[in-house]
């Protein structure tokens, strides 16, 4: 396989955008950035889009007032909106009424039957209109006076629905399953997720209805061959990645020829996890097409400690915060806080807080404190001056901390533990602060031309400050690739690959034109 593939799943289109959905996007588009500056030379394929079929959104544009295409128009475009806001590098933005993926998604389905693998039977069982599933976990709770059945996984409510669908030979893959686990002990990361995908597999897998009937669910793409049934949406969902690939209407039963397949990484919300590491492999098994490589799970967002809700009114709207916080605030934000393992909370005060102390403060100023025409009065990124001033050994020993971040940085971004890299590079611009507050270079600049030692201080300390700035913004491109960039070309950087932060620049630059790198929020 010649190319990095990464996926955002494709999201549904009953309501606006929120923090999660903004989530995943920034940390697949962070994995994707990585990709490309570790590995320049190898292509990559990042892929998103909108899941448009289903029930939901049936009742969805009902109660919009507008044909169902008409509402999947007007909130895929905010998705669109969204990616084109937080700068999202996706090669393919994909719909679910786009007519080269129906096509793809039949011949999925026929790949499937001729292979035996679909049947049609009498299929019951509680199913969740707002998962789109028939569940088999569930309980009776009192909602407003009533007792209503719901999934025990999700909380959502359940109707009992019996009817003729066609059925996937989903028990038959118990085994497989459990293989493609055993063999791949890293497969699902972080490591939690993959016990709770063995947790699903082990007991046992019920067949899986994989149609609806069309007087229920019109909108979705026909059974082929039956026009009274609909393929089941997450079987049309999921076949996005092989839609996005050219698969299998292209070349993925052929390893050796594909250039795409299988994805290199999906990554999903928790919420998620089962359809894409229990339903998804055993559809591609079952096609006879390798499987994908690796699943990034994360977890959710929660508001004020409390679950985001429609119910509560909490719900964020990443749009909404864009012009408050700037693109590059939002991904460094979320990128900062959230840990795959657990769910992250959001807070206005919290946002604020680190984007202040972080980006204004320890990144901005530090650039401002060491580019004003009173302190560096040349305009120039010295070099580190030839000396045995007994300053120069702290300076030293901060730039090569920092010329030592890309091995570890490069590694914990890659895994998608984002905040850990974030915070070892934090380490170093706090070591260079305290270093620059102590060095006093505003004083040195005041007699730098009258004393050759004053003159080698403050040297000393602007290359040592711009050295360690100019690694960080190489290593911060995948998290805040505008903000990076305005950092590099006021440095005057050429090479900006991750290689580059690991080489020592030891000659005299000019700086490039100032900018604010991130105005303080209020």
């Amino acid at each position: 396989m010649s190319r990095f593939f990464v996926t955002t799943p494709i999201f549904y289109v009953n309501a606006a955008p929120h923090l999660g959905h903004c989530h995943t996007l920034v940390l697949a588009d962070a994995i994707n950035r990585l990709q490309k500056l570790r590995y320049p030379n190898k292509k990559t394929l990042f892929s998103t889009g909108t899941d448009e079929h289903g029930i939901k959104i049936q009742r969805a544009a009902r109660t919009s007032g507008m044909p169902e295409i008409i509402f999947c128009n007007k909130i895929s475009a905010k998705f669109r909106t969204l990616c084109d806001e937080i700068g999202t590098s996706h090669d393919h933005f994909i719909r679910t009424t786009d007519e080269n993926h129906k096509a793809c998604v039949a011949s999925v389905w026929e790949t499937l039957v001729q292979r035996g693998h679909i049947y049609k039977g009498q299929y019951e069982g509680w199913y969740s209109t707002s998962d789109e599933n028939f569940v088999t976990d569930v309980k009776e709770i009192e909602q407003k006076g009533m007792k209503v059945t719901v999934s025990v996984e999700s909380g959502n409510p359940v109707e009992w629905v019996k009817e003729e669908n066609y059925i996937f030979r989903l028990g038959s893959f118990k085994d497989d399953l459990l293989h493609w686990l055993d063999t791949e002990p890293s497969l699902v990361q972080p490591s939690k997720f993959q016990r709770i995908l063995r947790s699903y597999i082990e007991p046992g897998l019920q067949d899986l209805s994989v149609s609806r009937c069309r007087s229920r669910a019109h909108w979705g793409i026909p059974v082929p061959g039956d026009s009274s049934q609909t393929i089941y949406v997450w079987l049309d969902a999921l076949t996005n990645y092989l839609t996005v690939a050219g698969e299998p209407l292209g070349r993925a039963y052929d390893p050796a020829s594909s250039q795409v397949w299988p994805p290199s990484l999906h990554v999903i919300g928790k919420d998620i996890l089962k359809f894409h590491g229990v339903y998804w492999p055993a559809f591609l098994m079952a096609a006879g097409l390798q499987l994908p490589q690796k699943i990034l799970c994360h977890s959710h967002w929660t508001v004020e400690d409390k679950k985001m809700s429609k119910s509560r009114g909490n719900v964020i709207c990443p749009l909404d915060l864009v012009p408050v916080v700037q693109p590059d605030g939002l991904r460094y934000f979320l990128l900062r806080e959230a840990v795959p393992h657990s769910d992250a909370n959001f807070s206005e005060v919290k946002i604020k807080r680190i984007l202040n102390a972080e980006l204004a403060n320890s990144l901005g100023n530090l650039l401002n404190r060491c580019t004003s025409s009173t302190v560096n009065q040349n305009q120039m990124i010295p070099r580190f001056p030839e000396t045995d001033l007994p300053l120069a050994k702290t300076p030293l020993q901060i730039i090569e901390n920092a010329l030592t971040l890309s091995d570890q940085v490069g590694s914990s971004f890659a895994e998608g533990n984002f905040y850990l890299g974030i915070d070892l590079i934090q380490k170093v611009l706090r070591d260079t602060n305290a270093f620059v507050q102590e060095a006093k270079p505003w004083e040195l600049a005041k007699v730098s031309k009258k004393s050759l030692p004053a003159r080698h201080q403050l040297n000393i300390t602007l290359h040592t400050a711009l050295e360690v700035l100019r690694i960080v913004g190489i290593l911060l491109q995948p998290v805040i690739p505008r903000i990076s960039q305005q950092l590099l070309d006021t440095l005057r950087v050429e090479g900006r690959n991750w290689t580059d932060a690991s080489l020592r620049r030891q000659n005299d630059v000019p700086l490039g034109r100032k900018q604010t790198l991130y105005t303080r929020l209020k």
